[in-house]
């Protein structure tokens, strides 16, 4: 049986060139990140693609297949299935063109992307567990009805939609440009902006960006051949896809330079260097190439041993101009509001800031005082701990660092003062969970009384409240966690004998740490007294 003749390979300069995008999209800027550069020692800039109209990239390729359709085709409508920003650029592509869309979601999407959708205008159909049930049902109502199937990333028109992209920012931005970091998903963007460089500026870099646990395409270039994941992570739900397209395989196999995988506290990092540049906050897929962007930067500085130019003086400003520019797409801005706490939680992890630590120290009185001594003037970012044991006491604590060699050396000079350490900063059960965990009921605890503190976030407060307390009073929980602001709220219990009640309370005058008393709160009651 013969072979059906392949299909001629899309001209995707031409195609860019006479790509409709504008009825809906913007020409989103080219700002620099200068917090960013003065770290990275040369110029950052971001393409603002979280500032479209549905922020998020996606309209652009939605928009244009759907305005090359034909009056039959657009009487008929659309169908796409998506539970995120390809829905969203659908249903505005469908009122801006008045044709009917159908959108097929997961049953489990939030009902915050749902009332999205349909406020555009959109039809939303609710089907399955997963986008693979919401795409099979999509296809047999593509099939049922008629309708002309949007794909969000394999498909020549929405991928030279994305490609608009490279032309506004190399129109944009007209100096040297080193490389241009795209994130990755099914591979649309990144091959639409691939095609244009290279057409055009085959010099510049573009490299891909995809998370540890949703590296599909990175997998499928090194195998020569597309691998299907057999899961994906969704903190990065942008770009939690299992299997790329076919076209955009392709492309990215020949025309991507190189590739970068980033894990999630990279990506939190890259969340909070965003928002300090421009005091926007950008899901976890738009930082994605900022984050790529500083772990290039980082390996290319190692690799030539030449510190790169940083500072805020007239001669580091000029050497950092004087180097090509890197151009990060920040691709996406629908970030649920909920998750905020996780990103701010994770940040100091992916800039390499603070280092966990599980620690043992005697359970004497005393010891508490004299491990936090060691400590000397590092910043504490996080202490609990809960009496458990007549012998010896478990502390699990975070610690600012400047360097990522720095966790280790800490860790032996804890264990050189007789505090066992085990260093868990890159333990993902600490960080996640563990962490959350420490305390419960214990038998030793008697006459513990429990306070909520107020403390000033300054060197020093811990230990003046330590060597204010009298040697007879023993802490028996202690909970801190440094939440970014200018005071620490900090839960202790100390075990106070009755006769040293008055005593007690002179102390707390004394102390004039703002404090609430919380013996009686019954979710103390229930879970740890």
């Amino acid at each position: 049986m013969a072979r059906a003749p392949a299909r001629p390979h899309p001209d995707y300069l031409q195609k860019i060139l006479n790509a409709r995008v504008y009825d809906v999209a913007i020409e989103s800027a080219l700002d620099p990140a200068r917090s960013l550069a003065r770290r990275l020692g040369q110029p950052v800039l971001l393409k603002r693609e979280d500032t479209q109209p549905v922020f998020s990239f996606k309209l652009r390729g939605a928009y244009n297949k759907m305005a090359h359709l034909d009056a039959a085709a657009l009487q008929r409508g659309v169908i796409c299935a998506s539970a995120g920003n390809h829905a969203q650029g659908v249903s505005l592509s469908a009122r801006r063109l008045g044709c009917r869309a159908v959108i097929v979601m997961p049953v489990t999407t939030p009902q915050v992307k749902i009332d999205a959708v349909a406020a555009l205008g959109g039809e939303v159909v609710l089907h399955g567990e997963s986008y693979t049930d919401a795409y099979g049902h999509a296809l047999q109502l593509q099939q049922s009805e008629g309708l002309t199937f949007v794909h969000p990333f394999d498909d020549p028109d929405v991928i030279a939609g994305q490609g608009t992209i490279a032309m506004e920012l190399l129109r944009q931005h007209q100096g040297p440009i080193e490389a241009i970091f795209c994130a990755i998903g099914g591979g649309g963007l990144i091959s639409g902006v691939a095609s244009y460089i290279k057409a055009v500026r085959p010099e510049i870099k573009v490299i891909g960006v995809q998370t540890r646990d949703s590296d599909a395409m990175a997998r499928s270039v090194a195998a020569g051949k597309r691998v299907t994941l057999a899961d994906v992570g969704l903190f990065s739900d942008g770009t939690a896809v299992k299997l790329v397209g076919e076209e955009t395989f392709r492309i990215a196999r020949q025309l991507v330079d190189d590739f970068i995988i980033v894990d999630t506290d990279e990506v939190c990092a890259a969340i909070k260097d965003i928002y300090q540049d421009t005091r926007s906050i950008v899901e976890p897929a738009g930082a994605l190439g900022v984050a790529a962007a500083k772990k290039y930067a980082a390996a290319k500085a190692a690799a030539s041993g030449k510190p790169a130019p940083r500072g805020r003086g007239k001669a580091a400003a000029a050497a950092q101009a004087a180097q090509p520019a890197l151009i990060a797409i920040t691709c996406g801005a629908n970030m649920n509001f909920d998750r905020l706490r996780f990103v701010a939680e994770r940040a100091e992890f992916g800039e390499q800031r603070e280092a966990l630590f599980a620690v043992t120290i005697p359970e004497e009185r005393g010891s508490f005082k004299r491990f936090c001594e060691q400590l000397g003037p590092r910043a504490v970012t996080e202490f609990n701990y809960r009496i458990s044991d007549s012998a010896q006491a478990h502390i699990f604590v975070g610690v600012a660092i400047q360097k990522p060699d720095e966790a280790d050396r800490i860790a032996r000079q804890f264990a050189r003062q007789g505090f066992p350490t085990v260093n868990l900063t890159g333990d993902e059960l600490a960080k996640q969970h563990v962490r959350h965990m420490v305390g419960g009921r214990s038998p030793l605890a008697a006459d513990e009384r429990l306070f909520r503190f107020i403390f000033p976030e300054r060197p020093g407060a811990l230990m003046k409240f330590l060597s204010s307390m009298h040697p007879g009073w023993n802490i028996s929980l202690f909970h801190y966690r440094n939440q970014g602001a200018d005071y620490g709220r900090i839960l202790v219990g100390i075990q106070v004998p009755k006769a040293d009640r008055k005593a007690f309370k002179a102390f707390l005058d004394a102390l004039a740490y703002p404090c609430v008393e919380e013996t009686d709160n019954p979710v103390y009651r229930l879970f740890l007294r």
